[in-house]
Parts: structure tokens; C-alpha cells; sequence
């Protein structure tokens, strides 16, 4: 069944990618737009995992390298009946983890050297478990599509603004009245923000509660999310892909202005709240 909106979930993205395509350039651009499009789900569902792990500097370590860490995700994942992912540190301050992968048995869970360092074996146990249960519930493969196209679909916009204002569009052309061009280029970038906040918000109260039960104590993962959000304020996350925001177990963006109105994740204090009411 997942498997299936996975699919469906593309086909709707390369519809409106396409639809973009025809407005910006005619039928040419529309073209030009399904082959891009084309191109973009075969990569995103074999190779998208791996471009987010290199655009962080995720580095794979072993168990004689991170014993502590990966033996708490083989622990973890063997109590969430899942195939051991592979691990990654982000040599990152600030704190934050996420998964990728396309399936459960091509997973792998990164977390940054900032949440190593600031929390505790049980608060660390609360966020794998969340990150597991994204990929139990094979979230991961939606959200590496969702950023990819996101930021194909930002990029279009950006082009289209760019041409329309520099004179690279006329009506004659097919791709459209230049007011028009602009409009929908803006609209087409929020739209990307909507495909992300759309997908991460619902996802991340069921694996707050997946990872709550895998770790064994809401409370754990309550602690965590506290200390993360807290830290990320502090601590902003460098050189952070708005696109691939909505991946992190704690929003990497916390800029004024459009990072705030646009959040990717639900509020950390309803989160809290729904956590600790599991530990009643």
C-alpha cells in the first residue's frame, strides 16, 4: 500500500512538474520538463539517499568505529523488526538526525556529532527509534522525493522569474504572458514548501510515537526533541538545503522571515505534549 502512494505521489509531482514546464515554455518546455522528470524519479527512488548523505558529509562508520551508537541502532531496530540500516555521523555542532534510504532494507540513519555529544544514551535511543519508525513505515522514500522535486520545482520557478523579467518570454512564443509567468513562478515556489510541510507534519507525530514505543519510554524522545530544539537555536545547522528541511527530526531552519512562516515540522511543544501524554 505505500508502496503504491510512493508511486501515485510521483506520478502527481511529474504532473505538475510537466504543467510548470508547459507554462514557463510551451510545448517544448513541457517536453523538456517530462524528460527532466523522467530522469528525476529514476534517480531520486535508486540514488536520492545518496545525495543527501554526501551534501552533509555523512560519513559510514562501523561498529569498531561507533560501537556505542551502532550497536543502540542494531538493538533498536531489531526490537522494530526491521534489517540493520546503515549508520552515518554528520560532522556537524549543530544537533539533529534524519533517515534515507528507499526501503527498509536499503535504509540508513545519519546523526550529527552536535547530538552525540549532547544527549544522553536514553534521550539518543528516543530519536534512532523516531528515525526508525520513518523508515518502518518507509517515510524516507516520500521525503528523498519530496526534497528532490522540491528543489527541481524552486529552481524552475527561479529560472522562469529570472527569464520573464529579463525578456526571456513572449506571448508569442507559447510559454505564456510574462505577468502570468511570474505569478505561477512564485506560486510553483510555495508550492514546494507546501509538498514538504504537506509530508513531514503528519509523518513525524506517528514516528514520534513509533519511536516512543521503540525506545521503550516516551519520555526519552520527549527529553531529546527539548534539548534539540533548544541546541538548533543556538546552534544553526551550516549550509543547510531548505529542500531536505523537512528530513531532519528537528527543523535545521531557524532564520526569520520565510523559515518561520513556512514551518516544515509541527510545533515541538505539541509534540512534547503528545509524548509525555503517552507516558501517563
Amino acid at each position: 500500500m505505500n508502496q503504491a502512494k510512493t508511486f501515485f505521489f510521483m506520478a502527481v509531482l511529474t504532473i505538475l512538474f510537466v504543467w510548470l514546464g508547459s507554462l514557463f515554455g510551451g510545448r517544448q518546455g513541457a517536453l523538456i520538463a517530462f524528460i527532466i522528470a523522467a530522469g528525476m524519479n529514476f534517480f531520486s527512488y535508486w540514488y536520492s539517499d545518496k545525495l543527501v548523505l554526501s551534501m552533509y558529509k555523512a560519513k559510514p562508520v562501523t561498529e569498531a568505529e561507533a560501537p556505542d551508537l551502532y550497536r543502540l541502532v542494531k538493538e533498536l531496530s531489531q526490537r522494530a523488526g526491521l534489517p540493520m540500516p546503515k549508520v552515518y555521523i554528520i560532522p556537524n555542532d549543530s544537533p539533529n538526525a534524519f533517515a534515507t534510504g528507499r526501503s527498509p532494507s536499503h535504509a540508513a540513519v545519519a546523526v550529527t556529532t552536535g547530538a552525540l555529544n549532547l544527549l544522553s544514551f536514553e534521550e539518543l535511543a528516543g530519536v534512532l527509534g523516531h528515525e526508525l519508525t520513518h523508515v518502518k513505515n518507509r517515510d524516507i522514500l516520500i521525503g528523498t522525493i519530496a526534497a528532490t522535486f522540491a528543489g527541481a520545482i524552486s529552481f524552475l520557478a527561479t529560472m522562469a522569474r529570472f527569464g520573464a523579467i529579463f525578456g526571456g518570454y513572449d506571448d508569442d512564443d507559447g510559454g505564456g504572458n510574462i505577468f502570468v509567468v511570474l505569478i505561477v513562478s512564485i506560486f510553483a515556489s510555495i508550492a514546494a514548501l507546501l509538498i514538504q510541510m504537506a509530508i513531514s507534519r503528519s509523518r513525524e507525530y506517528l514516528a514520534d510515537e513509533g519511536g516512543a514505543r521503540i525506545s521503550g519510554n516516551p519520555r526519552y524522545l520527549a527529553n531529546a526533541l527539548r534539548k534539540l530544539d533548544a541546541y538548533a537555536k543556538r546552534i544553526p545547522f551550516q549550509s543547510v538545503n531548505p529542500s531536505t528541511s523537512h528530513m531532519f527530526i528537528v527543523n535545521p531552519l531557524k532564520g526569520g522571515g520565510l523559515a518561520n512562516l513556512f514551518q516544515t515540522h509541527p510545533p515541538i511543544e505539541e509534540r512534547i505534549e503528545r509524548l509525555e501524554r503517552m507516558a501517563v
